[in-house]
């Protein structure tokens, strides 16, 4: 069992973001564990579009850090990072001989944690 010590985890959510859960877990797992600064730096320049609300939630995360805790960003990691299913909205279209087909258009809800970077001594 691991000692917990009494640093503060800052936390952050955002829910129904409108991007499939298992495209934002592909980002999710590239940034878990990075320090703010280098997760910041690689989701600007992700090509993939679940980057953009992920990258929000991090700028968020950090800004709570500073004004309630009196962090400083730059000192933090992302220590936990995860993605949930959110609600699906159900559309249909026409499809040939009077028929329909479903489309689902997903949504995910993301939930970060920030811990601050421990001292190498």
């Amino acid at each position: 069992m691991a000692v917990t010590t009494d640093a503060p985890v800052v936390r952050a959510k955002a829910r129904y973001v409108r991007t499939s859960p298992r495209k934002a877990r592909v980002v999710a797992d590239q940034v878990r564990g990075l320090d703010v600064e280098r997760a910041i730096a690689l989701l600007e320049f992700s090509p993939r579009g679940a980057s953009i609300p992920i990258l929000k939630l991090l700028r968020s995360a950090a800004a709570n850090a500073e004004s309630n805790h009196g962090l400083d960003p730059e000192e933090m990691r992302i220590d936990a990072i995860s993605v949930d299913e959110g609600p699906t909205l159900r559309r249909y279209r026409p499809r040939a001989r009077g028929r329909a087909t479903r489309i689902e258009k997903r949504s995910c809800h993301i939930a970060i944690a920030l811990t601050p970077i421990p001292d190498a001594d």
